[in-house]
């Protein structure tokens, strides 16, 4: 049995102490040529891949980084929309790093909290 994560909630149900203990993701990186044959949707401020598998890269994976720049959310490292930057064809090719995105700390408050009932 493997913990991989350890939560402390008070009487009140709010988060004391959260403490992530799991091995690294494993993200894949591929180059990609205009069209994308991956379907591309936001979802929870992320951008997730809706349809299509491939090469490792899996429905309900998130954009991670584009061309070697981390991905914030929705917004590329210089500001663009994600969605938009890989819409245009002059963008390509561009490399694309997929993977299982981190919870934020929202994320980790409304799961501890449904600890405490």
């Amino acid at each position: 049995m493997a913990i991989f994560s350890v939560y402390v909630v008070n009487k009140a149900g709010g988060l004391i102490y959260q403490l992530d203990h799991y091995a690294p993701r494993s993200d894949t990186e591929k180059t990609f040529s205009f069209p994308l044959d991956l379907v591309l949707r936001p979802r929870d401020e992320r951008v997730v891949v809706a349809f299509g598998q491939r090469d490792g890269i899996r429905v309900g994976h998130a954009v991670l980084a584009i061309n070697g720049a981390e991905v914030n959310g929705r917004l590329t490292a210089d500001g663009k929309d994600v969605l938009e930057f890989l819409a245009d064809p002059a963008n390509y090719p561009v490399s694309i790093r997929f993977g299982r995105h981190r919870l934020s700390s929202n994320e980790k408050l409304m799961l501890a909290s449904m600890f405490h009932s």
